[in-house]
């Protein structure tokens, strides 16, 4: 194999799992932007905190687009960071609660969120990694 066709297999590679990232991420803020509608607004910290999700997940979406090469990684390891960040809440909000506020798994959405954010963290992070590798 040659390296010309090894590198565009790569490239082809990192933009797979750019878009994957960016869906994975718009839809974890959609998640969240419809939450807020539905009510999660009136809760504090909570409804302000969803909606700055909402806002944080589509913007890394849209970077994640139109970033350059070298600086893919970066947004990658932030937009897997935000994904973690928001599992972390979901699960301790589930578990022990979080502000105050506890979260049941029957919940609308529930296991969609949980889910979503979980493959983003593994498609951003796998992607923040080979576009460390490609830079090196």
């Amino acid at each position: 194999m040659t390296t010309i066709s090894v590198g565009r297999r790569a490239g082809a590679l990192t933009w797979l799992l750019r878009i994957a990232g960016a869906v994975l991420l718009a839809a974890m803020s959609w998640i969240h932007l419809d939450l807020w509608q539905d009510g999660y607004r009136t809760i504090d910290v909570i409804g302000p905190a969803f909606l700055l999700n909402a806002v944080a997940g589509f913007g890394l979406a849209a970077l994640l687009l139109v970033t350059p090469g070298p600086l893919v990684g970066w947004v990658a390891a932030l937009g897997a960071l935000t994904a973690a960040g928001t599992l972390a809440g979901l699960l301790l909000s589930t578990t022990v609660g979080l502000f105050g506020f506890t979260e049941s798994t029957a919940a609308a959405l529930w296991w969609e969120s949980f889910w979503v954010e979980t493959a983003a963290v593994v498609v951003l992070a796998v992607l923040a990694v080979l576009a460390r590798r490609r830079r090196t």
